[in-house]
């Protein structure tokens, strides 16, 4: 390492107080999701912070009360060495009245080397550790070569993509680390996506002609959509194990694309025959997976079970997948990313950490999902690399190592200023 950056590294621990009142000012800000509407405080703060250490923002808002903010600090050389996105969500898991916490969820404790307040652990940990190695290459007067992008984004809690909203208004990149709750391993992802079967009756019934549908001679083709439902269930199970015997990925414990059916919805009233059903899954894939090819593999199935029914056959199943927000819409999609060991920024991202913890970084898949896949889906190579675990993410006392805190600080710091000084 260069003398100056060696330098730079020790601030962080002669500095670690002011690393912690960063972390705990984020996350006196109150910003859980749900409600959600509530990032505006804590993105004007960012803002300030970002313009202060020399970028220019970008701030809009992607719904009344949550705007998403994007620093950019162009580099000395940006045509002849790579640029870098850090990426990180502004908002929290919801706090519910009920929960026993040991101090207000919003106003942050140390405590046995610890920081304790929601967010810590996801993400604000991770948010302060980046900003703070900002702070401490610019305080230094160090002018990369290439690119830099903050992107503090909102939304990811409930599934409303900030970060693919800064992906469609074109911010790209040679790399992004999103630094998210990763426990300091270097990580790819499974993908989510939730969606919507709906069987339907061409006709509605009064409940008196129930005999008519299921007694011979009857008559009457007709069905009950709660019924019918039921036969796509079973369905859904057997693609499901299916799944579970045919696919797997290194990292990931047999069976963990998994098709989840949440909620049912149909019927009236008593007093008739269900004319429509509506189940709301949530479906669990691998990173070598695209949810357009898991949504097309379920509608096949479920088409050919509809198939060899009936009534089915003449009112097919509907679908209707993903959606931009769990509160807005009731549907989310988190896409799958791969992360490519022998990708040069995490070759490089690997040997920072080494450096700095003297012991190798761990490279594996996050068993949750982060906006990290937005990165993949828009073709820009990434990677999940935060501090904070977990157990700890959305749990009561939610806390963060404050050693590891540093040490991620440490290791964002030398991998900032090696990634922005390598040629294209």
């Amino acid at each position: 390492m260069s003398q100056v950056l060696e330098a730079l590294i020790r601030q962080v621990d002669q500095r670690q107080e002011e690393l912690v009142q960063l972390a705990s000012q984020l996350i006196r800000y109150k910003t859980p999701a749900p409600p959600a509407r509530n990032t505006e405080e804590a993105q004007q703060f960012i803002t300030q912070f970002l313009e202060l250490h020399g970028f220019t923002v970008d701030q809009w808002e992607v719904y009344p009360g949550d705007p998403n903010v994007v620093g950019i600090k162009l580099g000395q050389a940006s045509d002849q060495f790579k640029s870098l996105i850090l990426n990180g969500h502004v908002d929290v898991a919801e706090v519910s009245a009920d929960e026993p916490w040991d101090t207000s969820p919003f106003e942050p404790i140390v405590k046995d080397g610890v920081l304790i307040g929601r967010g810590a652990s996801d993400m604000k940990g991770g948010l302060a550790g980046a900003l703070f190695a900002i702070q401490l290459l610019d305080e230094a007067g160090i002018k990369l070569p290439g690119d830099l992008m903050f992107q503090s984004v909102i939304g990811e809690e409930v599934g409303e993509a900030g970060t693919l909203q800064c992906c469609k208004r074109g911010y790209q990149a040679d790399f992004a680390v999103v630094v998210d709750t990763s426990d300091l391993h270097i990580q790819g992802q499974g993908g989510v996506i939730t969606g919507w079967i709906t069987v339907k009756s061409k006709k509605t019934f009064h409940d008196a002609t129930r005999k008519n549908m299921i007694h011979a001679g009857g008559g009457i083709l007709g069905a009950s959509a709660i019924e019918k439902m039921m036969k796509l269930l079973q369905g859904l199970q057997e693609l499901e194990r299916h799944w579970a015997v045919m696919k797997s990925y290194p990292g990931f414990a047999p069976g963990t694309n998994t098709i989840n059916p949440a909620v049912i919805e149909g019927g009236r009233h008593a007093a008739f025959i269900a004319d429509e059903c509506r189940l709301w899954i949530t479906v669990h894939f691998y990173p070598n997976e695209t949810y357009e090819s898991v949504c097309r593999d379920i509608e096949e199935h479920l088409n050919r079970v509809a198939q060899a029914d009936p009534w089915l056959r003449e009112n097919p199943p509907q679908y209707e997948w993903g959606g931009s927000s769990m509160i807005e819409d009731r549907g989310e999609i988190f896409p799958s990313l791969e992360v490519d060991p022998n990708h040069p920024a995490v070759q490089l991202l690997g040997s920072a950490h080494e450096t700095i913890l003297g012991q190798s970084a761990v490279v594996d898949v996050s068993p949750s999902v982060t906006d990290g896949g937005w990165f993949g889906d828009a073709g820009i190579p990434a990677a999940i690399y935060g501090p904070g675990d977990l157990k700890n993410a959305h749990a009561v006392n939610e806390q963060v190592s404050i050693e590891q805190l540093v040490q991620f600080t440490k290791v964002m710091l030398k991998f900032i200023y090696e990634w922005g000084h390598t040629a294209k």
